[in-house]
């Protein structure tokens, strides 16, 4: 049965988002007519670094807060979901593994800390994955069969959902679309350790900026790579960029260095996206993130890639931006657990 006929009262669930810079919250009621409302949203800072334990004490303590705020204002809550960063073990409740970003998050036992702090069941997922799920069923990608839903920021990851059903794979890993091969990447560090050419380094938005940083280093030094960014070099401004808003802004002001950089990242990533779509071909595919928010100047050259590597009868597929924003990975964590709960 299409996950999306699951038929229930209005409910809701308390959701959270656990990324390595804050921890989200949200209220999420189901209408009877499977429309989703986020409440009284709510967040706190992961602060990562002081490890793992500091931070499952604080999600515990943040969690027993904002359950005690709702029950105090007369709401039922049905259950917990969570999204969170790192590669999730949905049955156990445990965090598999996750990146030097969130030192010592492997290992933590969710379910076991939440399940002594609150009498309420709780079910957990990937953070990419509730984005996707939430996207997928309420928001750009509602009523396609199959969608492949990709977050593009910081890092890059993905999500496939198989008519409403979120698909993790063998190890929990399905989705991790910032580590597909592509040539632009080679030489660069990625968030896994390789240097062997994955995407992320050079297309999420600290990529961006990494692309722009080595290649005006090139440039500078005469040493121009065969994409030819050099040749656009008198136009820039020749200090390096912190981030990848700031080449985006770069190129939104004319300077023809920042859009040259930008289009190629962008034609890069479009590239691996269609590699995606001619394997999984998806009913739709939905970019999400801020990267998605440099514009055109970005757009454009991620759909020419996406054209021009994908299967003539891929290349139809659509292309097209998430639509709820913040609350996709919340709408997520709350149907996911909706979904196990009701099973």
């Amino acid at each position: 049965m299409d996950a999306r006929q699951l038929s229930s009262p209005v409910e809701s669930y308390l959701a959270f988002d656990i990324g390595g810079t804050k921890i989200a919250s949200g209220l999420v009621t189901f209408s009877q007519d499977d429309t989703p409302l986020v409440e009284g949203a709510a967040r706190i800072n992961t602060d990562a670094m002081q490890g793992g334990d500091d931070v499952l004490r604080r999600l515990t303590g943040f969690v027993r807060e904002r359950l005690e705020f709702w029950q105090s204002q007369g709401r039922a809550v049905r259950g917990i979901g969570i999204g969170s960063a790192g590669v999730v073990d949905s049955g156990e409740g445990v965090i598999v593994t996750a990146t030097g970003t969130m030192p010592g998050w492997g290992g933590q036992r969710i379910y076991a800390a939440l399940s002594a702090a609150t009498d309420l069941p709780v079910y957990m997922i990937g953070d990419v994955g509730a984005h996707g799920l939430g996207e997928a069923l309420y928001g750009a990608g509602r009523g396609s069969g199959t969608v492949l839903s990709l977050g593009i920021g910081t890092g890059i990851g993905g999500a496939y959902i198989d008519h409403g059903r979120l698909q993790t794979g063998a190890h929990g890993v399905a989705g991790h679309a910032g580590h597909v091969a592509h040539g632009l990447g080679e030489g660069f560090l990625c968030s896994c350790g390789t240097v062997s050419g994955h995407i992320e380094p050079v297309a999420s938005g600290t990529g961006l900026a990494s692309l722009y940083n080595r290649r005006l280093a090139e440039a500078a030094e005469g040493t121009f790579p065969a994409d030819n960014t050099g040749a656009s070099l008198q136009f820039a401004d020749t200090s390096p960029v912190a981030s990848g808003r700031e080449v985006a802004r770069r190129a939104e002001s004319g300077e023809a260095f920042a859009r040259n950089i930008l289009g190629l990242s962008a034609r890069a990533l479009g590239q691996c996206i269609a590699g995606m779509g001619n394997l999984l071909d998806p009913s739709i595919i939905i970019c999400s993130g801020s990267v998605v928010n440099a514009g055109d100047l970005w757009w454009q050259p991620l759909e020419q890639g996406f054209r021009e590597a994908a299967l003539p009868l891929v290349r139809a597929t659509s292309l097209v931006k998430g639509m709820l924003g913040d609350n996709a990975p919340l709408i997520g964590a709350a149907a996911a657990a909706r979904q196990a709960f009701e099973n």
